[in-house]
C-alpha cells in the first residue's frame, strides 16, 4: 500500500491523453522538417499506389516474386497512413496531444505492419532462392496456395505478437508521465512513461523484435548465402549475371530494411545516441522504405516500366 501511495503521489493514474513532443531538440525546425517527410508520403503513395494497380491488371506480372512485392506495397501504404498524419500534424499545426487508446492503436498499427514487411522480404528471399537454386520446382512449390498460407502464417504472427504489446501495457495504470518524446507512439517510448516494473514489457518487446525482425533476418541472409553460392557456381558467366541481376533489387530492400531497423531498435534500448538524431532515423527508417522500394522494383522491372509508361503516356496522348 506504501508502495502505490508514493507512485500514485508522484504519477498519473490511467491518462486518457498523451502529449508528443515531435523532435526533442529540434522543435524549432519542426515545420520545416515536415516537408521532407511529406514528399517521402507523396512519392510512397503514389509509387505504392501504382504497384498495386499495375501487379493485378498486369498479366505477366501474376507471378509469386510480384505477389510478394504487391503484399509489401500495401504494408508501406499502410505504414505511412500510421506515422505520417499525426506527425505532420505535430510539426504544422502543433496538435501534441493524442488520445491514449488512439496512441496505442498507432503502436499496434506500427509494429504490426513493420513484421508484416519483415515476413514478406523473407518470402520474397524464399522465392529467388527457389527460382534460383531449384528452378525447374519454382511453380510447384510456390503454388497460389502455398503463397497464401505463407502471407496468413506472416500477418497473424505479426498480428498476435505485436497484439500483446498493447495489453501489456494497459495492466500498468501508473505513469510516471504522459510526455512521449516521439514523434508517434513507439514501444519502448511509450513504455518508458510507465511507473513500476516494467521488465515484462521491456523482455516481451526483444522477444517480438527477435522472433519477426532477428528471425527473419537470419533466414535471409541464409537464403542470399545459398544464393550467392549456387550463382558463382553456374558455368556460364552470362547465367550469372542474369542470376545476380534478379536478385540486386531485394538485396538493396534488405539492407536498407534491416540496417535501419536494427539501429533504431538498438539504439532505444543500448545506445548514447542523442534523442533527436534517433527519432529523426527511426522515422526515416519507417518512411524511406516505402518511398524508395517503388523506384527501386519500378527501375529494375522492365514489365513495371512499360506499364508506367503506358499509363503516363497515354494521359499525355489524352490530354493532346
Amino acid at each position: 500500500m506504501q508502495v502505490i501511495m508514493e507512485i500514485s503521489n508522484n504519477s498519473f493514474l490511467d491518462p486518457m491523453t498523451v502529449t508528443l513532443v515531435g523532435i526533442p531538440g529540434l522543435e524549432h525546425l519542426q515545420f520545416w522538417i515536415g516537408f521532407p517527410f511529406c514528399v517521402l508520403c507523396i512519392v510512397a503513395l503514389m509509387g505504392n499506389v501504382l504497384l498495386l494497380t499495375i501487379i493485378p491488371t498486369e498479366r505477366t506480372l501474376h507471378q509469386p516474386m510480384y505477389i510478394f512485392l504487391a503484399g509489401l506495397a500495401a504494408t508501406d501504404l499502410g505504414l505511412c497512413a500510421a506515422i505520417a498524419p499525426k506527425m505532420l500534424a505535430i510539426f504544422w499545426f502543433s496538435a501534441y496531444t493524442m488520445a491514449f487508446d488512439a496512441c496505442l492503436i498507432q503502436l499496434f498499427f506500427i509494429h504490426a505492419l513493420q513484421g508484416m514487411e519483415s515476413g514478406i522480404l523473407l518470402a520474397m528471399a524464399f522465392d529467388r532462392y527457389v527460382a534460383i537454386c531449384d528452378p525447374l520446382r519454382h511453380s510447384a512449390i510456390l503454388t497460389p496456395t502455398i503463397m497464401s498460407r505463407m502471407i496468413l502464417v506472416v500477418a497473424v504472427r505479426a498480428v498476435v505478437l505485436v497484439g500483446l504489446l498493447p495489453i501489456l501495457i494497459r495492466r500498468l495504470h501508473f505513469f510516471h508521465t504522459t510526455i512521449i518524446a516521439h514523434s508517434y507512439c513507439e514501444h519502448m517510448a511509450v513504455v518508458k512513461l510507465l511507473a513500476g516494473n516494467v521488465r515484462i514489457n521491456r523482455s516481451f518487446g526483444l522477444f517480438v523484435a527477435f522472433a519477426i525482425l532477428g528471425f527473419d533476418m537470419i533466414f535471409v541472409l541464409i537464403s542470399y548465402t545459398l544464393i550467392i553460392w549456387t550463382v558463382f557456381h553456374l558455368p556460364q558467366k552470362e547465367a550469372r549475371l542474369k542470376a545476380l541481376n534478379t536478385c540486386t533489387a531485394h538485396i538493396f530492400v534488405f539492407l536498407e530494411f534491416y540496417v535501419l531497423a536494427f539501429f533504431s531498435f538498438f539504439s532505444h534500448r543500448f545506445g548514447h545516441v542523442a534523442p533527436f538524431v534517433h527519432i529523426l532515423l527511426s522515422t526515416i527508417y519507417l518512411l524511406v522504405p516505402p518511398a524508395l522500394n517503388p523506384i527501386v522494383y519500378g527501375v529494375k522491372t522492365k514489365e513495371i516500366r512499360v506499364r508506367v509508361a503506358r499509363i503516363f503516356f497515354q494521359k499525355d496522348n489524352s490530354l493532346q
